[in-house]
């Protein structure tokens, strides 16, 4: 019979996600980022049709392009955000926002669904006014603190039809390996964006995903302090993205520069 020495050497050797064994990422961002900036790095989704993610590199400021990348969606939720005045980057709070999509904090606040300003035609170009997005937090193997990755309203429904495709197979979304990469999408009239889509890499052993479980609570309970810091996700560095809608999809999009 093997030692505990050997077994975990063993869980060591085999890789994937059991070397999160003995981690706490609630106790350790709680110890070590004490006084510091808690928000995620982020992964980005590109304009106007490239097919590319620019992810964390190992160079601050240097972020990697990848055609795809794989890891676990550790919990994922709706971010709603609505500025009196266009918003223009940095950590600002939204005048409105709202962490599920049904109901906002601020002014107006109230009932999402049937807020004037989350309806197609309220915002510039035909957009709403409130922009919709999707926070998914991203555990790469390999590593034991997630990435965020906002998504952007165009890619909404190619999302929402991966959730179905797991639930129709009685599987959560922290329950496999999510392979994330990016078509060119073009709509009507011709304009190209980004779109992001999703697979199944694998499926997680039972060990994985009972570490990973563990792991999805801390971070949904984290979740919440990192209120509305968008760090530019709402809009590119120019302030020109996602400013025209598709009026017959409803997806947003760019043209292309």
């Amino acid at each position: 019979m093997a030692n505990k020495k050997e077994t975990a050497l063993t869980a060591q050797q085999r890789g994937g996600f059991l070397q999160l064994a003995d981690v706490n990422m609630a106790a350790m961002m709680a110890e070590e980022l004490d006084g510091l900036d808690t928000s995620f790095e982020r992964i980005k989704i590109p304009s106007a049709g490239s097919t590319v993610f620019e992810v964390p590199g190992e160079n601050p400021g240097e972020p990697d392009t990848v055609k795809e990348f794989s890891g676990v969606i550790l919990y994922h939720h709706t971010l709603h955000a609505y500025y009196k005045t266009k918003y223009s980057g940095g950590n600002n709070p939204p005048d409105c926002g709202s962490f599920d999509g049904i109901t906002g904090e601020g002014d107006p606040g109230g009932n999402c669904k049937t807020c004037p300003y989350n309806k197609f035609g309220s915002g510039e170009n035909n957009s709403k006014a409130c922009k919709n997005r999707r926070r998914i937090f991203v555990l790469r193997e390999g590593e034991i603190f997630p990435l965020l990755l906002s998504l952007p309203t165009g890619s909404l429904k190619e999302f929402t039809k991966y959730i179905k495709r797991l639930l129709g197979k009685g599987r959560k979304s922290n329950s496999v390996v999510t392979r994330f990469s990016l078509r060119k999408a073009t709509n009507s009239g011709g304009i190209a964006y980004s779109q992001a889509q999703f697979a199944v890499d694998r499926v997680l052993t039972p060990q994985e995903h009972a570490l990973l479980e563990k792991l999805s609570e801390q971070v949904k309970a984290y979740s919440r302090q990192l209120a509305f810091d968008f760090d530019n996700t709402l809009d590119s560095e120019d302030g020109s993205d996602f400013t025209e809608v598709d009026p017959e999809t409803g997806e947003v999009i760019e043209p292309l520069r």
